[in-house]
């Protein structure tokens, strides 16, 4: 049965997004609403939009729309998000039946825009979308994680101050704004006292952490205290750095912690220094190849997930060749690849969208070829090698899990035969590979007498 203290919310986008979901559902619960997974029996229905590349902007578009054309009289709709931040107006003027706008900088109020929907008529959506830096500052209570089974993603900063010319972000989210680091413990200690066993750090890119403030090595020290404060925490996982700012005592850390694992997410983006220039990225790809090495001298079990696009402005046949054979050469565990997207509003956008499409999706297509081979065989590399497992699912006499070198939902699983109890990590003999995926018997606990 509908009521009006009850809610529908359709979260859309990348983990970052489905934080601040889930932060604005706690709200909701603190204030007696009760959260409900049909549309039909909410009423309110909230989608937390997406606004980074034009397929997301349309499949926020295409949610609202399908909420808006079922939505009955006593039903309010709010469009919340990235899309809204940057385009609220115009997301009002495509999806008639829209009553609420709120962005990513006051997520926060989503309370108070439901009461002032409420308590008045509002022939007009009604737009709550301030400029105000929010995060740390003004969060309301709200822990700012978003909790899957054992895992948990905790954000620890927003915005970003980056220049990436091809990049919405700074445009959406506003410059790099970090919590502080007390608050980040805080929301650490209660998701381990809920049973986190693994922590995912979030923001639009990690290893800024702490600039804004002047802390000097800011995503280190917060490594250091998070052992100290939640050691019982097994794993740390650090996602989303910049090439450049992966620094001595970051690796260093990594390879002298139990916790913080020898994971590393750091988009590339490219390897040709002439496209690396004009995406106004780090193009000292010397750098790269360094760093790199380094990384694996002191980390040698060290797995490396990397992003790339193909089809940027003025890529020539022979940028791409150089990409390909970047990845050839520092052979990475998992590599993302995305074809161009043209951003209005974007300082790419003078450039143009010169590259057609079919030569997109031709260059996309080989370089995962490539890609796939490279990972195939470094997943048989850790056949006949021991992993330790994060068991996720059952499915009939099977387990599904992940180890180290993979990331919840973009990275690979590991199957294991047997029922195992979910949320348990158990050592596992890799006894064959896949692509992608890995597969494994548990190794049996010693016998303690």
């Amino acid at each position: 049965m509908k009521t009006k203290k009850t809610f529908h919310l359709v979260s859309l986008g990348c983990s970052k997004n489905t934080v601040d979901s889930d932060s604005m559902s706690q709200l909701l619960m603190d204030d007696g609403y009760e959260i409900v997974d049909s549309p039909e029996e909410a009423g309110i229905l909230i989608v937390n939009t997406c606004g980074f590349i034009g397929p997301a902007k349309e499949e926020s578009i295409n949610t609202l729309r399908e909420l808006a054309e079922g939505k009955e009289k006593d039903q309010l709709l709010i469009a919340a998000g990235c899309l809204t931040q940057r385009y609220g107006v115009e997301v009002a003027k495509q999806v008639p039946g829209i009553d609420g706008i709120i962005g990513t900088r006051r997520w926060m109020d989503i309370v108070q825009l439901i009461h002032r929907l409420r308590a008045s008529k509002h022939p007009e959506p009604i737009y709550h979308l301030p400029d105000d830096a929010t995060i740390g500052t003004d969060e309301q209570g709200a822990i700012r994680a978003s909790v899957a089974g054992a895992s948990s993603y905790l954000k620890i900063a927003d915005g970003c101050r980056r220049p990436c010319a091809f990049c919405a972000i700074p445009l959406i989210k506003g410059t790099l704004v970090s919590r502080p680091i007390e608050s980040i413990l805080s929301d650490a200690r209660e998701l381990y006292d809920i049973g986190t066993r693994e922590l995912i750090l979030l923001a639009q890119d990690t290893t800024d952490y702490g600039h804004d403030v002047g802390l000097k090595n800011g995503l280190a020290t917060l490594l250091t205290r998070l052992n100290q404060e939640v050691p019982g925490i097994d794993w740390i996982r650090i996602m989303y750095s910049f090439p450049g700012y992966v620094t001595d005592e970051l690796i260093d850390l990594m390879a002298g912690s139990k916790q913080v694992l020898p994971y590393l997410d750091i988009p590339l983006q490219h390897a040709s220094s002439a496209i690396l220039t004009r995406m106004k990225r780090p193009a000292n790809m010397d750098w790269v190849y360094r760093t790199v090495e380094k990384m694996r001298n002191k980390i040698p079990n060290l797995a490396i997930r990397t992003t790339f696009i193909v089809g940027y402005p003025g890529e020539t046949d022979s940028d791409f060749e150089e990409l390909i054979k970047f990845i050839q050469d520092l052979r990475f565990d998992r590599v993302g690849a995305f074809q161009f997207s043209f951003e209005p509003g974007t300082s790419s956008e003078p450039l143009g969208d010169d590259v057609p499409k079919e030569v997109k999706q031709q260059r996309w297509e080989r370089l995962m070829e490539v890609q796939q081979n490279i990972s195939l065989q470094i997943n048989q590399g850790f056949v006949g090698k021991q992993l330790d497992v994060l068991i996720e699912g059952v499915d009939k006499n099977l387990s599904i899990g992940r180890s180290y070198r993979d990331a919840p939902e973009i990275d690979g699983l590991v199957i294991v035969d047997g029922k195992h109890p979910i949320g348990d990590i158990i050592p596992v003999k890799i006894t064959g590979a896949m692509t992608y995926d890995l597969n494994g018997i548990a190794v049996p606990k010693p016998i303690t007498l």
